[in-house]
């Protein structure tokens, strides 16, 4: 079971605290009463669906034995216009990085995670279509900077 406290701490500040003993700062944007602090909720939304799928992919890839130095993941949030301002749609672009990788490989494990493990995505689903793309860069002194 995923479980998370939020404390206020001053105007639109809060603490956010997790049973694992991570804690971080969540705050909204001054024209609605922030100070811009922290990372705001549909932001953090965004990075659990990118951090969640980078995980599988990552973990799945190096079952794959595929040589992988760098994962990149990009998360874009379509959001409605009108007031719960909701994801409509999710694009996730993956940078694979390394030596070598497999194309069909890379696929596979976008397609498994979108499909099988992710939780976070398949919680959004089916209120928000998500879709994905990706790119597959040679390992070199350059791509191992991004």
């Amino acid at each position: 079971m995923a479980q998370a406290t939020v404390t206020l701490v001053d105007g639109m500040q809060f603490v956010a605290e997790m049973p694992s003993g991570h804690a971080f700062i969540i705050d909204a944007i001054p024209e609605v009463g922030g100070r811009n602090t922290g990372p705001r909720p549909m932001e953090l939304l965004a990075a659990g669906v990118a951090s969640c799928t980078a995980m599988d992919v990552i973990s799945i890839l190096r079952k794959m034995q595929q040589k992988v130095t760098g994962l990149k993941v990009h998360v874009n949030g379509e959001q409605a216009t009108e007031h719960p301002k909701r994801f409509t749609s999710i694009h996730v672009q993956y940078t694979v990085i390394g030596y070598g990788v497999a194309e069909d490989k890379v696929a596979r494990a976008i397609e498994l995670s979108q499909t099988k493990y992710c939780s976070v995505i398949a919680s959004l689903r089916p209120g928000a279509p998500v879709t994905f793309s990706y790119t597959i860069l040679e390992a070199s002194p350059e791509t191992m900077a991004k």
